[in-house]
């Protein structure tokens, strides 16, 4: 299975039709039937790390303030207690909590699913991300995961890599400030590359990374990613952009190339 990141964006994403849901859409049609999701989101951001393992996974509305269809619907994917424990076991001697009462799948994950696979008859599993550590460690996660590309199994990053909700204005086609084009240009740049060590070290940007990434949450699954590239993976743009002025669309796909041949 090829690996992806996608930048989710506002919730409202998962009631609309745009340039950034049709192409999740594609892309769920275009990729090989995954046996399983295993999804990173900026949502789950916890002290340790955890892994959901509930055969049916809720889903969680973690937002205010908007529309009632939003908090009506729901992604009943079912979960994967097995896969679970194999993500805990891969990631030793990193202590995994298996997670079977707390969490469930988030917007950050169910917003996009629902375009890229809307029958929800894939398993999730959602891997929380440790915000007490650095940036290296959620990169070297990522490296452990890569062994379930083998088995059929979609590791998924859902985040943003430009996400300042200080600077967001309130209309799509809102002009971005040259910061966030600039940090967000830089991503792509050397994640086509497949240069990691300055996305590792993104702090290395200087101002337009403060400004682009004030709080790391939604960076950090890009670093999964990532983390999962394997020798020969190309990586494909899905989709890019920069919406409402200081959130970054950009998603790209990684091995797309070993699945077309």
């Amino acid at each position: 299975m090829p690996a992806v990141f996608f930048g989710h964006g506002t919730p409202m994403n998962a009631i609309q039709n745009n340039r950034y849901t049709e192409a999740w859409r594609r892309l769920g049609l275009t990729l090989p039937r995954p046996r399983a999701i295993l999804a990173i989101s900026a949502h789950w951001y916890t002290n340790g790390t955890g892994v959901t393992a509930m055969e049916r996974p809720p889903t969680i509305h973690d937002f205010g303030g908007f529309p009632r269809e939003l908090f009506a619907m729901e992604y009943p994917a079912p979960g994967d207690p097995a896969l679970a424990r194999r993500v805990r076991n891969l990631l030793e001697p990193v202590k995994v909590v298996l997670d079977d009462t707390g969490w469930g799948l988030d917007h950050g994950t169910w917003s996009v699913l629902v375009h890229a696979y809307p029958k929800a008859d894939i398993p999730v599993v959602q891997l929380s991300i440790d915000g007490t550590q650095e940036p290296q460690f959620h990169y070297d996660i990522g490296r452990r995961l890569a062994a379930l590309r083998e088995d059929g199994v979609l590791v998924a990053g859902f985040g943003n890599v430009v996400h300042n909700l200080a600077a967001m204005q309130r209309t799509s086609d809102a002009p971005p400030p040259d910061w966030s084009v600039r940090f967000n240009d830089w991503v792509r740049d050397h994640l086509t590359k497949g240069e990691h060590w300055p996305l590792i070290h993104y702090e290395t940007m200087g101002r337009d990374a403060q400004m682009s990434v004030p709080t790391p949450e939604h960076y950090l699954p890009l670093l999964y990613v990532i983390g999962a590239q394997v020798e020969g993976d190309e990586v494909d743009v899905v989709t890019d952009g920069i919406d409402m002025g200081s959130v970054s669309m950009l998603s790209a796909a990684l091995g797309t190339d070993d699945t077309n041949k």
